[in-house]
C-alpha cells in the first residue's frame, strides 16, 4: 500500500516512519526545517522501545498525494476547511482519507444515527467545507494514542503508546480496515478495528479537551497537573461534563473517569500537544476539543460550565498570543 502522510509532524513522522520500516510504500508531507532534515537524513526516532531511522520520501507538495491508497491526514484540525478542498484535487478515485486529528472529528456524524445524523460542527468545520469536499464514503477514522515530540528537525521523541485505533463511520468492518491494520502493525504499531470508534473518541478526548487546555493556561506538565488537588477536581468536573455529552450520543465510555484521570497524569513530565504548541508561538488547537464540547453541550442543552470557562479562557490565550506574534 501507498501512504501519503499529511501534515508530518511529531505524530505523522513517527507514524511514516514506522509504515515505511514495515514495508509499505510512504511519502511524507511537511515543510520547513523538520521536511529539509527528513530529506537529507530521513526520520530519526527515538523511543523507549528501540531507535531507528527510516527514510521514506518527503516532500512539501500535495501533489504527491496522486496514486495513494490512503491519505493519513494529521494536520491540526484548524488547518482542515483550508487544506482539505487542495487534499482533494489530488486524491485517486479509490483512495481513503483516513483522519488522525484531536477532538471531534469532521466526520463523527456521518452515518451516525440519531436527531444529530450528517450534521457538521462549526467549532471543528466552519461551513461544512470539509464534508462538501470529501463527501460520503471517503473517510476512516483513526483515534492518535501515541506521544511524541519533535526534539530538533528530522528527529522525533517517541514518549509511549503505539496503538492507532481506526474504525469506519457507519461501523462496518471493511477490508479496507483490514489492509491499513496489517500495514500498521508490520510497522511495529497497534492498529485494533473498533466496531464502533466514537466510544474510543470520547475517551480519548476526555483527556484531550481537559489536559490541553488547563496545560496551555497554566504551563504545567502532566504531572504537575496532578501536584494539587483542587486542579484535580477541576479536571475530573470536566471529563463528567463531558461524559454525560457523551452518554446524551449514545456513547458508553470504555474506562472510568477515575481511571482516565489517574491515567493522564502519570504520564509526568510531558508537555501536552497544546503547552507546546503555545511554547513555539504557534496557534492552538483548542476549538476542535473543548470547543466542539462547549458547541455539543448547548445542542443537547446539557450543563458544563467547568468545560465552558476552561475553553472560553483558552480562545483568549490563543487570540492574545496570536496578536502578540503579529505584531
Amino acid at each position: 500500500m501507498r501512504f501519503a502522510v499529511v501534515g508530518a509532524g511529531a505524530i505523522g513522522a513517527y507514524a511514516g516512519a514506522a509504515l515505511a520500516r514495515g514495508g509499505a510504500d510512504v511519502v511524507l508531507i511537511a515543510r520547513g526545517p523538520h521536511l529539509k532534515a527528513m530529506q537529507e537524513r530521513g526520520v530519526e526516532v527515538r523511543s523507549p522501545r528501540g531507535d531507528f531511522v527510516a527514510q521514506p520520501e518527503a516532500t512539501d507538495s500535495l501533489a504527491a498525494i496522486e496514486g495513494a491508497d490512503v491519505v493519513f491526514v494529521t494536520l491540526k484540525a484548524y488547518s482542515l476547511p483550508t487544506l482539505m478542498p487542495q487534499i482533494v484535487e489530488h486524491l485517486s478515485p479509490e483512495a481513503t482519507v483516513m483522519a488522525g486529528q484531536n477532538g471531534i472529528p469532521w466526520w463523527y456524524f456521518e452515518s451516525h444515527g440519531g436527531p444529530l445524523d450528517g450534521r457538521y460542527l462549526e467549532s471543528v468545520d466552519p461551513g461544512g467545507v470539509i464534508q462538501t469536499s470529501l463527501g460520503s464514503g471517503r473517510t476512516v477514522g483513526s483515534v492518535v494514542y501515541p506521544a511524541a515530540e519533535i526534539v530538533e528537525p528530522g528527529v522525533i521523541r517517541h514518549v509511549e503508546g503505539t496503538r492507532f485505533t481506526i474504525g469506519e463511520p457507519d461501523r462496518s468492518r471493511s477490508g479496507r480496515l483490514e489492509r491499513i491494520s496489517e500495514a500498521f502493525v508490520a510497522g511495529g504499531l497497534k492498529c485494533p478495528i473498533e466496531e464502533d470508534l466514537r466510544g474510543q473518541i470520547w475517551l480519548k478526548l476526555l483527556g484531550n479537551a481537559s489536559f490541553n487546555p488547563v496545560s496551555a493556561l497554566t504551563g504545567a506538565t502532566l504531572g504537575q497537573l496532578g501536584e494539587l488537588p483542587e486542579m484535580v477536581e477541576l479536571l475530573r468536573a470536566m471529563m463528567e461534563e463531558m461524559a454525560a455529552i457523551a452518554g446524551a450520543l449514545g456513547v458508553d465510555m470504555p474506562v472510568g473517569i477515575d481511571r482516565r484521570l489517574e491515567r493522564g497524569l502519570a504520564v509526568g513530565d510531558h508537555k501536552t500537544s497544546m503547552l507546546q504548541d503555545l511554547e513555539a508561538h504557534k496557534p492552538l488547537e483548542y476549538a476542535c476539543m473543548s470547543g466542539a464540547v462547549v458547541e455539543l453541550a448547548e445542542l443537547l442543552d446539557i450543563p458544563a460550565p467547568h468545560t465552558m470557562t476552561v475553553n472560553a479562557a483558552a480562545a483568549v490565550l490563543d487570540r492574545v498570543t496570536q496578536h502578540a506574534q503579529a505584531a
